[in-house]
């Protein structure tokens, strides 16, 4: 089932304020505590959730492309270091390497990666909520209540049992 995404901007939106309030507060939780919540519900919502019918994190953000993970996409596409740079990337505001444009370059219409395999390791992690210490990105998960529409769903989960 392909999700609304212009119908999950506006309700994670809404949410935001109410969110980031219940996100500070597990910050000052038991950490393991909050991280076997937080795992426990991402293999419950990851179990339901095929992010191939949403893609928007691909869509609308960006991964910090390290070095490790331009050697391997360039290598991966046959393409020297170099030439991958100049053709996908760009320097941010805080000096990472980041993707020149969105939606991903990589990202074909059937929201599938071309690079899936040599895909850096942001994209790997993401939405970084199965990790340990999560207390230490409350800020991240409540922005990307914004983009994922399971880490929102994930967020209202633990509100309920929290």
């Amino acid at each position: 089932m392909e999700i609304d995404l212009d119908r999950f901007k506006e309700v994670s939106k809404n949410k935001l304020k109410e969110n980031k309030k219940f996100l500070q507060r597990l910050e000052k939780q038991d950490s393991r505590k909050v991280d076997d919540a937080f795992h426990q519900v991402h293999e419950d919502v990851f179990a339901e959730t095929d992010c191939l019918t949403c893609a928007n994190c691909c869509k609308t953000t960006s991964p910090i492309f390290y070095q490790t993970d331009i050697d391997r996409a360039s290598r991966f596409m046959r393409m020297k270091p170099g030439d991958f740079v100049e053709k996908y990337l760009r320097v941010d505001e805080d000096n990472d390497y980041v993707l020149k444009s969105s939606p991903c370059a990589f990202l074909g219409a059937d929201n599938y990666c071309s690079i899936y395999e040599a895909r850096p390791k942001a994209c790997r992690e993401y939405p970084h909520t199965d990790r340990k210490k999560m207390v230490q990105i409350m800020d991240l998960t409540a922005r990307n209540t914004l983009v994922c529409p399971a880490v929102l769903e994930m967020v209202e989960r633990l509100q309920k049992i929290k």
